[in-house]
């Protein structure tokens, strides 16, 4: 059984957090108690994310807030999300004045790059995560290959698993339920 208390979860850029994936995640982590989000732009309605910071304030004050209801501090929270919400989680849990303190980090589908920007990489903060972290990505995912994603993360000093989707693309269609079983397996061994 893990230690783990509850799980945050987080949306990607373009959906919110009744994304078919989060469900599925909610679900296959049950009986966890998983809180979804959406980030502020998304609640007030508009088409494009706000910038980092606002974004991993977001996620520091949603996971402060669960972790107060039910009792536990945040190093009891796994944290992650799809695509930009687990890389704002990321960040969130690697802020060099006021790191998030979590139990682990779940990135589905990490954005290390634009689509066919592989210079462009978002690995600035990286070397700061110390917490387990599962990867889950697609291997066709346009956003980093698997060996682009495995010599990026070789920075993080903390326990990296990696689990890849064989054909997957970015958006892991009708992978939901694989990626939520793979996820449930990695926390409950936390």
């Amino acid at each position: 059984m893990t230690a783990v208390a509850g799980i945050v979860l987080f949306p990607g850029a373009g959906s919110s957090s009744t994304h078919s994936s989060l469900l599925a995640m909610q679900d296959a982590l049950a009986p966890l108690p998983v809180a979804r989000h959406d980030f502020p732009y998304r609640i007030a309605g508009k088409p494009f994310p706000d910038k980092a910071p606002v974004l991993i304030a977001s996620v520091k004050e949603h996971v402060r807030e669960f972790a107060e209801s039910l009792g536990v501090s945040t190093s009891k929270i796994v944290i992650g999300g799809r695509s930009m919400g687990g890389r704002m989680c990321s960040m969130a849990v690697a802020d060099e004045v006021d790191p998030l303190e979590v139990a682990g980090l779940v990135l589905v589908s990490y954005p290390l790059h634009p689509p066919k920007k592989p210079s462009a990489l978002r690995i600035e903060h990286l070397s700061r995560i110390t917490v387990p972290t599962l990867c889950v990505s697609g291997t066709k995912d346009n956003f980093g290959t698997p060996d682009e994603l495995c010599d990026a993360f070789a920075v993080v000093p903390g326990d990296v698993t990696w689990s890849f989707i064989d054909n997957g693309r970015h958006e892991l269609a009708k992978a939901d339920a694989d990626v939520a079983q793979r996820i449930a397996a990695w926390v409950t061994k936390l």
